[in-house]
Parts: C-alpha cells; structure tokens; sequence
C-alpha cells in the first residue's frame, strides 16, 4: 500500500522525485490551479505558457512531465488536467480531485516520493486527492516479473511508494481525519481489486473463506463459515445448486462486526461466483475470459465491513458472501431442475447462467433472519444492465424509493457512477413455473430488472432492501483512466462504507 503524509511544507522546499500540480481548461488556454504558486514562480510566471506549447489544454485527466526548473527541489514537475475552470467562487468538483490524483499516481508508476500540490480548500478536498492518489498508485502485480525485481530487471514498475499532500496540515483534526478515513477506504477497494483479479484456479470459494476469515480475526470481526456438508444440512439448495457442479465446492461466509453503542445494523449481502462458465448453460466463446471477475459482489461486502471495522463506525453490519464456482459436470444442476432454496421456496431452472440470483436468494434469506434494519445486496448480475447503463455506471433498485434515492445519492457523493431503476410488477408473471414456485428467468427485454425482482422474492417481509447490479462497472477492460486501473475496480466499495456512515450518525435521507 502507497504511504500517504501531509505536510505544511513549501512546493519549493520539498525533496521528492516528482511533484504534482494541477492545471485546469480556460477559455484561452490552460489555467495554473491553485497550490502551484511557486512552482509557477520557479518558472518565471510562465508555466501555463509552457504547457500552453507543450499541447496541454487542461482536459480532465491529461498529464504532462516537464523538467523542474532552477528553484526546485524535485527533478520533475508533473502537470495534471482538473478539467473546466470552475465558476468564480467555486471549488474544483471532488470528483475531478480525485480522477486528477488518480491520473498522476499511474504516470508515476515506478517513481518512489510524489509531492502533491492540487486545490485543498477543506478536509472533502483532502479526502478525494487522498483517495485518488492511493487508488491510482494501484497495480497488481503478484503474478507478474517471475523471481526477477524492479522494471530495471525486467520485471513491472512499481506502484508510487509515497504520496505527500502539500497544504494538508497533519496537525489539523479534520485534515487528520479526512487523510486516515481515505488511508483506509482505499485500502479496503485496494484489497477487492486485488480478490478481483486473483486467478480463479488461485481463488477458490475455500480459498476465498480462508482470507475472509483470516482478515476478519485481524480486525476483530466475528466469521462464521458453512462448508458444503453445512449447506446441504441447513438446506442451502441455491448455493449447493449452483456449486455442485465443481470440485470447488461452495461456501457461506458470514462476516459480523459490531459496536456496542450502535442503533441500526446493516446486512450486506454479495454474490461470490470465483468463476462462471454458465454451467450447463455454458457461455459461448469470447464471454469467459473475465468471468473470475464475478465475485465482486462480495469482495465488495468483505471489503465494506473490514472499512467499517477499521474506521470504528456507531453501526453494526454483518456480511454474508455466497461463494461457488460455475461450472458445468455430470453432477451439476440442468436446466430444467428445480431446487428448493433455504427459504423453501422452490425454483425451476430454465438457464444455470442465472446462477447469481440462486445463491443471492439464499443468502438474502438467511440475512434476513437477523430482520436487520437494512439490506443491501451488490451483484455482478446481468450483461442486460450493462446493456442498459454501460460499463461505467451500476444500477439501483429496491423495494423502498427513499432508500434507493439515498443509496444514489451517496454513490454520486463518493464518485461511483449509478443510476435508480425500477422494478415493474408486470415483469414478475414472466417468471411463472409450471412446475415450481418460479422460475429463475423471465422475458430477455428488461432483464436486469427481472432479476431483482427474483431476488426481492427472498427479502424477508417488511426488511427495507436495495440491489446494486455493478456488472458493468466491476471490471474494466479498457485502457486506464483517472483512478481506475484496468481490471478489478471495486465497484461499491466506496458507496457501501458512506452508507454505513451515514447509518451511524443518523443522517441517513
């Protein structure tokens, strides 16, 4: 993990091996933001001028590296665009900080000190270059360079090592704060990316339960862990129905932590698919290449409540991840099976692709049980709902209004991309089974809504529940932008702690 330290310290003074300053996009050219005062001075007033030529506008997430010039005590000077110049009296948009800090840490791949002299006009602004910064700096290269170390030996660079936020004052309670609440939060999506890109013949549900636990009892977070002989007792038919099919078999984690002065308590449920093949239903050539990505959804929940723990939030939230590989056998579940899931309910399977929803069911049952004040599920669940809101923004439905507005509302807060949708009851008929209670498929137009309404199906009476779809967002295969790498992102992570913040302190819409 990147190191990150504040300092009151001048651009000028400060040793480092590169140093940071923003630009943004004026309506004559580019525009030096505010923090870089003397490293404008360093070049003579002229360093807008410079980029100017150089064929730097300002844009959102451009970098340029120039030569520091005399007057400096770093080699390089790294301008970053902050996008549009904002309207007098106005700050930079958190979310621009933020994509900025990201942009600079990954052009500073291989570089170990970074000063970074952006706009900090209070501790938000803290928070957001904070965050971007560490979640730039993040690469994952576990697998990569064999025994040898270092770009030099031809092994991969090195994420930035240190990260110093100039203007942040160290002694300042809300800066404090604001820095150690984004240490740990990146951490934490830092760690979903990581599970996220694990390989799959590496991240067994086993393997998966071994590190949930392990770090649970790092953090003073209960763990319970159903084995397959523990679900097939209990009567966990959609996870044993989905996991049966693999030599992997599944598993049922549930993650506890709590406070003793807390009010409310949450219920995190995610989907855990360490592969999907589709089963029987076998997925056609070019759609499994990235499929160890569809357990997200729980690496999402692990990683919320581990935050929680971390920051001490007034909240109780439990955890629960439905681990099972996908996988087609002699022994896995056909189409045409019906299974009984823990709640009773049975369901015929039409498509054993629509595995997510089975072992959500259960896990959404047994949550629940706890009758919780809330329950959020996060699922890599439908290719309709990247159809729908492409592969940046993730989808939102619930069986409360309000609480779907407020979920949107503090995913927009923390720069994750959603979007409220529905849940029309006319989609539900199209689930009936001749032969079951339902089925776990309706019509194709919609259907990322139709699997919600599946799940809401296993959501105990009364209990106040969204559904986060982030099939789209949760891996990026493209090329990277801001802070967002290429490969696992940890989509919901960062929604998922603010929700349980806003829980504890009572301010939640």
């Amino acid at each position: 993990m990147t190191a990150l330290t504040l300092s009151t310290a001048g651009a000028a003074t400060l040793r480092a091996d590169a140093l940071v300053v923003g630009v943004a996009k004026g309506p004559k050219g580019p525009v030096v933001a505010a923090g870089a005062e003397a490293v404008d001075k360093a070049f003579d007033g002229k360093l807008a001028a410079v980029l100017d030529a150089l064929g730097a506008s300002g844009a959102e997430g451009e970098t340029t590296k120039l030569p520091a010039p005399a007057g400096l005590k770093v080699p390089v000077v790294l301008a970053v665009g902050l996008g549009t110049v904002p309207e007098q009296d106005e700050s930079f948009d958190e979310e621009a900080l933020r994509r900025a800090a990201g942009a600079a840490a990954r052009a500073l791949h291989g570089t170990k000190k970074a000063a970074f002299a952006l706009p900090l006009d209070d501790a938000s602004a803290v928070t957001a270059v904070a965050e971007g910064a560490l979640l730039g700096a993040y690469a994952f290269t576990a697998y990569q360079g064999g025994e040898k170390k270092g770009a030099k030996n031809g092994g991969p660079k090195q994420p930035l090592a240190e990260v110093t936020l100039l203007g942040a004052k160290p002694r300042d309670k809300e800066h404090k704060a604001a820095a150690e609440r984004a240490s740990v939060v990146a951490a934490e999506v830092n760690i979903a990316r990581d599970l996220i890109n694990t390989p799959p013949n590496d991240l067994t549900p086993e393997a998966f339960a071994a590190v949930a636990s392990a770090t649970a009892k790092e953090n003073g977070i209960k763990v319970q862990v159903l084995d397959e002989k523990a679900l097939v007792k209990g009567g966990y038919g959609g996870i044993m129905g989905v996991g049966k099919g693999s030599e992997n078999p599944p598993r049922l984690v549930k993650l506890t932590y709590t406070h003793p002065k807390a009010e409310k308590t949450l219920a995190y449920v995610g989907k855990g698919i360490t592969y999907d093949s589709g089963g029987i239903s076998l997925k056609p050539a070019g759609h499994n290449e990235t499929m160890k990505c569809d357990m997200a959804g729980a690496a999402a929940v692990f990683a919320a409540v581990v935050a929680a723990a971390k920051l001490g939030l007034q909240v109780n939230v439990t955890g629960w991840l439905a681990l099972a590989e996908n996988m087609p056998s002699g022994s896995a579940t056909k189409p045409g099976d019906v299974l009984r899931m823990y709640s009773g309910k049975t369901v015929e399977v039409l498509n054993t692709d629509a595995e997510g929803r089975l072992v959500l069911g259960d896990a959404l049952t047994k949550a629940s049980e706890e009758n919780p004040d809330a329950i959020v599920d996060v699922a890599t669940l439908t290719g309709a709902m990247v159809l729908a809101l492409g592969d940046r923004t993730f989808g939102i439905m619930a069986n409360d209004d309000a609480f779907r507005t407020s979920i949107h509302e503090i995913a927009e807060e923390v720069g994750e991309a959603s979007w409220p949708m529905p849940l029309p009851e006319d989609l539900r008929k199209t689930m009936d089974s001749p032969t079951a209670d339902i089925a776990n498929m309706g019509v194709r137009m919609g259907g990322g809504l139709v699997a919600g309404l599946f799940l809401q199906e296993f959501v105990g009476e009364g209990i106040t529940w969204a559904h986060l779809d982030i099939a789209g967002p949760a891996f990026h295969e493209g090329a990277p932008y801001g802070y967002t790498p290429k490969g696992g992102t940890g989509s919901a992570v960062r929604t998922l702690v603010r929700l349980a913040e806003r829980t504890a302190t009572g301010d939640l819409g």
